[in-house]
């Protein structure tokens, strides 16, 4: 080949290359926003059935109108709440759920920015909007007591009417209760024991008192979350545990033979709360997801496959059993209580001490 040749084959390469470069430039300016590259959104909560029924049925809606991913950083409220205050001043998490007592503690903190103005938080119940709208319940719920099913059935025992069964003898050894410190569920125990034995959540001596001789001895173990419900349930190694309607529905639906009780004494009202993290990489968007997730839309299908109550009444129920637990949960709010969380998070820690020192340790 002549070099005249090889110059012009050369010249036709190159021009063939920048063609090419031009094209993908120009396509590039003239993508459209589907095709532009998604953002990402951080959201902190629990793990286990939430997070599999967000992920799965609530946050792909949302991710397709907005194009954007939302990632789950799960982990238990306090778990959550350690991480947003590590790094609060430069937030890896846009939003985050907290049970409604630690996301009292968090907007003390500075962590939670207030919520836009929006037709769906003005939708949801009073009670699940937070002081100067800083947060809002996503879900609803309530700690009673969840008892097995087929224990109570072989043994001829009536299902349980007070928090004060705890301390029936003959569930000696058959007792398993949250450790107060991680779980509000065992929290909420110890207080409304506590009320009944005469103390409120500014004293709490008198429950710390009884406590030893009272459900104590019935205690087989204290454990951080409810996570071993379901298998010593199964293995018929517990009797009764203090848990919500919800997470009973839950494992029902996997086949665990559990059945909750409503005390007579009341229920304690539990929520999961959300909030947009303050100072967050993506206030706009995460203002935006945060109103999605109070709209009735995506709490129907936080009911419908996770037996997630709504904060938000305008969720219709899909389904039969979907109706009737939704129709249970409005019975149960009926003598449903509510504590006081500025006197708890205020003595908190000293609590913990105490309880770990007088009733874990021994």
């Amino acid at each position: 080949m002549k070099n005249s040749d090889k110059r012009i084959k050369s010249a036709h390469t190159i021009i063939k290359q920048s063609a090419l470069v031009l094209a993908i430039a120009c396509a590039g300016a003239w993508s459209t926003p589907s095709m532009a590259q998604s953002k990402t959104l951080y959201i902190g909560m629990n793990g286990g059935i939430m997070e599999k029924t967000w992920v799965e049925h609530v946050f792909p809606a949302f991710e397709k109108e907005n194009n954007v991913k939302v990632v789950v950083v799960p982990g238990t409220s306090s778990d959550i709440l350690a991480k947003a205050q590590a790094n609060k001043d430069k937030p890896q998490m846009h939003v985050m759920f907290l049970d409604d007592g630690v996301m009292v503690r968090a907007i003390g903190m500075g962590l939670c920015e207030k919520m836009q103005p929006s037709a769906n938080l003005n939708e949801i119940y009073p009670a699940a909007r937070f002081k100067d709208d800083m947060a809002a319940g996503v879900t609803m719920g309530m700690t009673g007591i969840s008892y097995n099913k087929k224990m109570f059935a072989e043994k001829g025992w009536a299902p349980p009417t007070s928090w004060m069964d705890l301390a029936d003898p003959k569930y000696k050894g058959k007792v398993l209760f949250q450790s107060m410190p991680s779980s509000s569920f065992g929290l909420h125990g110890f207080l409304m024991f506590n009320r009944i034995q005469g103390g409120n959540e500014k004293n709490v001596d008198p429950g710390f008192k009884a406590w030893p001789s009272k459900i104590g001895p019935n205690v087989l173990e204290y454990i951080p979350s409810s996570a071993k419900v379901s298998e010593m349930m199964q293995n018929g190694e517990i009797a009764l545990a203090p848990l919500t309607p919800t997470s009973v529905a839950v494992l029902q639906d996997k086949g665990v033979q559990i059945e909750y009780a409503q005390p007579k004494e009341g229920s304690v009202v539990l929520m999961v709360a959300e909030c947009v993290i303050a100072k967050n990489s993506e206030p706009e968007l995460s203002q935006k997801l945060a109103a999605y997730l109070l709209s009735a839309k995506a709490q129907e299908a936080g009911l419908q496959y996770g037996s997630q109550i709504p904060s938000n009444p305008k969720s219709q129920a899909v389904g039969d059993i979907a109706q009737s637990r939704l129709k249970k949960f409005v019975s149960y709010m009926e003598n449903a209580v509510t504590v006081d969380w500025d006197a708890i998070n205020a003595n908190r820690p000293s609590w913990n001490q105490r309880w770990n020192r007088s009733i874990e340790s021994k």
